[in-house]
């Protein structure tokens, strides 16, 4: 029962000091692109501790599934991993406290996707009574919207018919190619389905809100999507233009003043545009993509451990 004790510190440790040293690093302030990945990398690696964990904690208290799991494993693998002499209720209470953790997660996951698409069906209800088809006009397609509105906003509602919303408020209010760069913002989001990682990262963190990974998984993927798709939008239009886009469409509501605000990020994507900070390398942003996706790896030797040293 050695493996599975393992991987479950395993899993706390990292579940405990992996946001502690990425809030220190400096880096993901650049590249939002591979924070991300490096993210999801880190919480990949905690639910696989936790699921290898939950079989061989299986396999130890339970004959059935000791078979099936090393069914085609050669003679004298499973008593590498001393399964059988180390079961009891210890074995029983991680296995079960553990599968249950991942009915917990699977559940939160389906309620956040029916939410979603319950949000998505009310708006896009919404958005076509206000705004309806025109004759000959694609309903599956891709639309821009315009909403009479006194705020300006702009925002992507994802679904089988796409479409991109913004007030005419917003309209009055960007000028030149600011309006390109919101719209470039927007599909930015689409194109790298920055939906779905939010929506994991809301599921993760309602199931399981006292982890300190998935709270932190959540933060920081409502601040690393909008960088990103900020610097998709700058590719294009320029830093300037962006920055100002962003001005435009939140001047109004109070970020900008000396009282915290649930859009408290937006000057800080402000200042990021502005600074210009250079980017990371190339060999240095290929180090860090290279070293996150060894990290679910990890997991994997010290499960896999027992049986290679038997096999050499």
């Amino acid at each position: 029962m050695m493996v599975p004790a393992a991987l479950l510190l395993l899993g706390a440790l990292t579940a405990v000091l992996a946001p502690r040293l990425l809030a220190r690093a400096r880096w993901p302030e650049h590249e939002p692109v591979v924070a991300l990945w490096v993210w999801q990398c880190v919480v990949g690696a905690v639910l696989l501790c936790f699921a290898l964990s939950m079989l061989l904690s299986a396999a130890a208290a339970w004959q059935a599934v000791r078979g099936r799991l090393f069914a085609a494993a050669p003679t004298g693998v499973v008593d590498a991993y001393a399964l059988g002499a180390a079961g009891g209720a210890w074995a029983v209470g991680t296995a079960l406290a553990l599968a249950g953790g991942g009915l917990w997660t699977g559940a939160m996951l389906t309620r956040e996707v029916l939410r979603a698409r319950a949000r998505r069906r009310v708006q896009g209800a919404e958005l076509l009574l206000r705004a309806p088809l025109l004759p000959g006009e694609d309903p599956t397609g891709v639309r821009l919207v315009v909403l009479e509105g006194q705020r300006p906003a702009s925002w992507w509602l994802p679904g089988a018919a796409p479409r991109l919303v913004v007030t005419t408020a917003a309209l009055g209010r960007l000028k030149g190619s600011q309006l390109d760069a919101v719209l470039a913002h927007e599909q930015g989001h689409a194109a790298a389905r920055h939906d779905w990682l939010l929506h994991c990262s809301r599921a993760l963190s309602g199931g399981f809100p006292q982890v300190p990974v998935f709270a932190a998984f959540e933060e920081e993927m409502h601040r690393l999507v909008e960088l990103a798709a900020d610097d998709v939008a700058s590719r294009r239009f320029g830093r300037l233009t962006v920055a100002l886009a962003l001005v435009g469409l939140n001047e109004d509501s109070g970020v900008f003043g000396p009282y915290s605000t649930p859009q408290a990020h937006v000057p800080q994507r402000v200042r990021r545009l502005l600074s210009a900070a250079p980017r990371l390398s190339a060999g240095r942003r290929v180090q860090l993509t290279a070293l996150a996706t060894l990290v679910p790896a990890v997991p994997l030797l010290v499960a896999f451990v027992p049986a290679l040293s038997t096999l050499a």
